[in-house]
């Protein structure tokens, strides 16, 4: 990479990075008001979203979150209190328990889903004809850094 495009990287990343906090929280603040969702923390919702991919042990969910285990486990102790989270026994392996998303939280896994694709849809709609197809264009981009960032 010559000099200009690590600029335009660098460049890139930082204005990427200071832009992608507070489109998420506001994508989720647009959420929760307009189908008067819970309040809950995005940890939770990136655990739900773990789980709906079926059952896994604590240790491998902190893995796929890139978290620290004690932070599951404390994800867990609140989210069992709300219905959201079941412990189960592993099938093949008695001392493991795996976590499991209960119908509860797919149900509402799906309704942030379908409320964050709405408000998004309302911002887009909002744009610029040619700032929407940059914006569609821009999408296979950014799945890729999405998965490259994945892999580190």
């Amino acid at each position: 990479m010559n000099s200009r495009d690590a600029d335009l990287a660098d460049t890139a990343a930082a204005e990427l990075s200071r832009l992608l906090g507070p489109l998420r929280r506001a994508v989720l603040r647009t959420t929760r008001s307009a189908e008067d969702l819970p309040d809950l923390p995005e940890a939770q919702i990136e655990l739900l979203r773990v789980l709906t991919d079926g059952a896994l042990a604590a240790g491998e969910a902190a893995t796929r979150l890139r978290v620290a285990p004690s932070t599951v486990s404390n994800l867990v102790k609140t989210m069992r209190a709300a219905g959201l989270v079941d412990r189960t026994a592993h099938p093949d392996d008695a001392r493991t328990v795996l976590l499991v998303a209960t119908g509860a939280a797919h149900d509402l896994l799906a309704r942030y889903d379908r409320a964050s694709a709405t408000a998004l849809a309302r911002g887009i709609a909002d744009l610029s004809p040619a700032d929407r197809a940059t914006l569609h264009e821009a999408l296979p981009v950014l799945g890729r850094l999405t998965s490259g960032l994945e892999r580190v």
